[in-house]
C-alpha cells in the first residue's frame, strides 16, 4: 500500500520531529530492504538500454563533446576505481561526478528518452547517469545498481505526482537532485541519517528557474539535468563526511516551500511506499518513440497518420488554419499560448524546435515521420513550404484535455488533444489522439524488442556491430551482473568517432 505523506511549511518555534519531515520520509524509503520485482527490473533494463540508445546518437554532438572534454580533464579520486564515460574506451576513467555530469548530458541532449508527467514532469531516466558511475566507481554488482535505479525513480515519480515546480517558474530538476542522493543512498546501503542529509542537500543545491526552458532555449537545457546527477553525488559524499544539510529543507520558515513553491500557506500530500513495499513507480514511465518533448508525441503521431491519409494537406496553398486543442501545459509550454516568438523562428535552436508544438506537427504532417537529426536540421526547418504551414498553426487551451492530462485514472489520463484543420475549399478535418503509439495504451506499444531495435538503429552510426551486442548482453543481465561487469557497462564509439570531435578547451 501506499502512504500519504502530508507536508506543509512550518515556523522556524513549531515543533516539527525530524522523522517527520519529507527529506527523512524519502530517506526511510531509499534505506528499505526490499528487493526490485521481476517486471519493475524488466522496466529498468528497458530503461538502460534507451538511456544508451540516445546517448549514442548524441556522441559527436556539441553539448557532449564540451561534457566529456570537462570530465576527462579529471583524474581518478582516491576513493575507487573510477567510472567510465559513455563513448570512450573502457580503460578511460574519470571521478565519478564528472562521469555522471558528461553521460547525464549524452543522455538528455536528444530529449529521447523517458519521461512522466503529474502535478510536475520529469524524466526520471535521469537518475541513472548518476547511479550507474558511483556504482563502477565503488565496486556494485548488478543487483545493487538495480535497487538504486529503482528507488530513484520512485522517489522522482512520488515528488512528480505530488508537487507542482514549473507553476513557480522552477525547473523540474529540483525532484532530480533528491532522487538521484535517494537512489545512491540504496545502491550504497547508508543508514536514514547520512541520505537524508544528502537528500536535503541535493536539494538546497539543484533549484533553478525554468528559463532554461522559455524563449530561446540554449545548451543548457541538457547539462541542466546532468548537474542535478552530479550535485547529488557531491551530496552523498559530502554526507558520508558527516556534514549536515539546510534542515527542515521542504517544510522549514525560509525552506522550499515557503519561498519557491506554493508559500507558507502551501499543502502537500506526497504519495511514498510503506514500510517494506516494493519500489514499482518505473512501471509508469512513459516510452519515447520520437526524439521531441514528450507533449508531442501523441501529436507526431497523429500528423503522420493524417499527412499519410491526406497528402493535400502537406502544401500550405490547401490549408487556411491548423488549431490544436489541447491542455493547458501543452499549449502554455510548447504551444502558441507560450508568447514565445521563437516557436515560429525557422532559425531557432534545436533546443527551442524541440519546444514548438507547431514546428513538430507540421514537418511531421508533411514528412510522415520524425526524425532525430534531420527533422531539426536547418534546411528542413528552413524549407519555405514548411514554414508558411507551420505559421498557419496555433494550439489552444482545452479544459478536457487539461482535465485528462491531469487525471490520476491511467485509462483516461491523455497527453494530446484534438485537431482542427480549416481547408482552404471550406471543409474542416476534425481529428483527435489521447496518447501517443508506443504507450501501454497506444496503437502500438512498446516491449523489449522495440527498445533493442531503437538501440540499433541509434547506435550503428556510432558503435562497432560487435559493441551493440556487448552492450545488450549486459544491460539485460543486469540483476545478476558482477561487479566487474558493472564496470564495463558502458558504450564504447567506434575507433576515430571521438578522435574527429571537437574537444573545446577550457579552464580545467
Amino acid at each position: 500500500m501506499t502512504v500519504i505523506h502530508p507536508v506543509r511549511t512550518y515556523r522556524s518555534d513549531e515543533p516539527l520531529p525530524r522523522e517527520e519531515q519529507l527529506a527523512w520520509q524519502i530517506a526511510e524509503v531509499a534505506a528499505a530492504p526490499v528487493e526490485v520485482d521481476a517486471d519493475v527490473a524488466e522496466m529498468v533494463i528497458n530503461r538502460v538500454i534507451d538511456n544508451a540508445a540516445v546517448a549514442a546518437a548524441s556522441l559527436t554532438r556539441g553539448p557532449i563533446n564540451s561534457a566529456r572534454a570537462q570530465a576527462l580533464s579529471h583524474p581518478v579520486s582516491t576513493g575507487g576505481r573510477g567510472a567510465t564515460v559513455f563513448g570512450c574506451p573502457l580503460e578511460t576513467l574519470t571521478s565519478p561526478e564528472w562521469a555522471a555530469g558528461a553521460n547525464g548530458v549524452a543522455v538528455r541532449e536528444l530529449d529521447y528518452h523517458d519521461t512522466f508527467r503529474a502535478a510536475e514532469y520529469s524524466h526520471p531516466g535521469d537518475n541513472i547517469p548518476p547511479i550507474l558511475p558511483v556504482g563502477q566507481h565503488v565496486g556494485a554488482d548488478g543487483r545493487a545498481v538495480l535497487r538504486g535505479i529503482a528507488t530513484g525513480y520512485e522517489i522522482q515519480m512520488d515528488l512528480v505526482r505530488a508537487i507542482s515546480l514549473h507553476r513557480h517558474k522552477i525547473d523540474h530538476v529540483a525532484h532530480l537532485g533528491p532522487s538521484a542522493a535517494a537512489g545512491l543512498g540504496t545502491m550504497l546501503g547508508l543508514d536514514p541519517e547520512v541520505i537524508y542529509q544528502a537528500v536535503g542537500q541535493a536539494l538546497h543545491t539543484t533549484t533553478a528557474t525554468r528559463q532554461s526552458r522559455k524563449g530561446e532555449i540554449s545548451t543548457w537545457k541538457a547539462h541542466a539535468p546532468a548537474f542535478a546527477g552530479k550535485m547529488a553525488v557531491e551530496a552523498v559524499d559530502r554526507a558520508m563526511r558527516g556534514q549536515t544539510s539546510p534542515s527542515p529543507i521542504y517544510e522549514g520558515e525560509d525552506g522550499v516551500i515557503a519561498w519557491l513553491l506554493d508559500g507558507p500557506e502551501g499543502r502537500y500530500e506526497v504519495p511514498l511506499p510503506a514500510p517494506g513495499e516494493a519500489k514499482r513507480a518505473s512501471l509508469d514511465s512513459y516510452t519515447k518513440e520520437h526524439s521531441a518533448e514528450y507533449q508531442a508525441q501523441a501529436w507526431i503521431d497523429l500528423a503522420r497518420r493524417l499527412g499519410t491519409e491526406r497528402p493535400e494537406i502537406r502544401d500550405p496553398r490547401n490549408v487556411e488554419a491548423i488549431v490544436l486543442h489541447t491542455s493547458h501545459h501543452t499549449h502554455v509550454v510548447i504551444g502558441s499560448g507560450s508568447g514565445d516568438p521563437q516557436k515560429y523562428d525557422p532559425t531557432a535552436s534545436r533546443e527551442t524546435l524541440d519546444h514548438s508544438i507547431p514546428y513538430i506537427f507540421t514537418v511531421a504532417l508533411q514528412d510522415g515521420g520524425w526524425h532525430h537529426v534531420d527533422s531539426y536540421a536547418p534546411e528542413r526547418a528552413q524549407r519555405p513550404d514548411t514554414v508558411e504551414l507551420w505559421h498557419k498553426v496555433t494550439s489552444a487551451l482545452d479544459d478536457e484535455w487539461t482535465r485528462r492530462y491531469h487525471s490520476e485514472d491511467p485509462d483516461e489520463k491523455a497527453f494530446g488533444g484534438r485537431v482542427e484543420i480549416r481547408l482552404a475549399d471550406g471543409s474542416t478535418i476534425v481529428e483527435e489522439i489521447a496518447v501517443a503509439d508506443a504507450q501501454p495504451l497506444g496503437a502500438r506499444p512498446f516491449a523489449r524488442a522495440d527498445y533493442v531495435r531503437t538501440f540499433r538503429l541509434l547506435a550503428e552510426p556510432a558503435l562497432e556491430p560487435a559493441e551493440i551486442e556487448r552492450l545488450l548482453d549486459l544491460a539485460q543481465r543486469l540483476p545478476e551482473l558482477t561487479a566487474d561487469e558493472v564496470r564495463r557497462l558502458t558504450i564504447v564509439a567506434t575507433p576515430g568517432l571521438l578522435e574527429a570531435a571537437p574537444r573545446p578547451k577550457g579552464l580545467f
